[in-house]
């Protein structure tokens, strides 16, 4: 019984110092930041007490992460970068407009760390959605305009969904499947905006990737219909991928107004009436939709 005891109050003992140290860095990272004064010592003694400690593992991504990465403004000839409008525009000796944006940069090496860190998290608890949304969204800004580690990693999760089937948690609260869907589209929708040839082409990716594993699923036809209206300018291939929405939905909103939105660019009356019934019942603005009958009306 003694033993008994003894294990029970080294146990107690176990569970208070994990409490403790998570109140401490949760209280010095709200003081300081995650990188400020006295995070890394909190982040030391955790680590010697509890080295498979997962909150403590991220801490150590946070700390890292944050002293790798600095913010400059600086001066682009393009009127978006990665998605965001300048900080501000200013005209240059010839009057033509200089847009300044804030740009990330990382020192290699911290950066490094950070992964390291998170990759452990991730090794000892794959089905926590919360480590591998931090390594992927802190990949998407150190790579900027070619995220393929970034791509790689979504992959990895997509895979790990489709063989393990497992039962996602976020910070320990139980996810369902329809969470890790929502963030995958989400990701989708960051590389998208972030709008560059190589970013487009990994959206492309995710998107037929998940197409093929949830074919109901109308978000992901909808962005490769998006991918090739918008990235690749053949709207006669994204007009397939639009009616492919609408057979799975006849509600669908968006892919009901890209095909109105390509027959009137491609002045295609015909196709224009046959979709413009389809928008009308899809929308659910009743002063967009009098804006849409009108229109009909005067087709007819």
């Amino acid at each position: 019984m003694k033993r008994i005891a003894l294990a029970a109050a080294l146990l107690i003992s176990a569970l208070c110092g994990a409490q403790d140290f998570k109140a401490q860095y949760d209280r010095q990272t709200r003081m300081v930041g995650y990188s400020g004064v006295g995070v890394e010592t909190i982040l030391d003694r955790w680590e010697a007490s509890e080295p498979d400690n997962t909150a403590m593992l991220e801490g150590r991504f946070h700390y890292y992460f944050n002293k790798s990465k600095r913010t400059e403004v600086v001066a682009k000839n393009q009127t978006k970068y990665l998605g965001a409008d300048p900080v501000i525009s200013l005209k240059d000796s010839t009057g033509r407009d200089v847009g300044y944006f804030e740009e990330n940069f990382f020192v290699d090496s911290l950066f490094a760390l950070s992964q390291k860190a998170i990759d452990r998290a991730i090794a000892l608890e794959p089905s926590e959605l919360a480590w591998r949304v931090d390594k992927i969204s802190s990949l998407i800004l150190y790579e900027k305009e070619s995220p393929e580690l970034a791509g790689g990693e979504i992959v990895k999760m997509i895979e790990y969904n489709a063989a393990k089937h497992p039962s996602w948690t976020h910070y320990g609260e139980q996810a369902t499947e329809d969470t890790f869907i929502q963030a995958v589209q989400e990701y989708c929708f960051t590389l998208y905006r972030n709008g560059t040839p190589d970013s487009y082409e990994v959206f492309r990716t995710l998107s037929e990737k998940m197409n093929k594993l949830y074919p109901k699923n109308t978000d992901f036809i909808n962005n490769l219909g998006a991918y090739y209206l918008v990235c690749k300018g053949a709207p006669k291939k994204a007009l397939k991928w639009y009616e492919k929405s609408l057979k799975v939905n006849p509600s669908d909103y968006s892919a009901a107004r890209n095909c109105v939105l390509i027959a009137r660019r491609e002045k295609n009356t015909k196709l224009e009436k046959k979709y413009l019934p389809v928008l009308i019942n899809a929308t659910e603005d009743e002063l967009e939709r009098k804006g849409y009958e009108a229109r009909l009306e005067a087709l007819r």
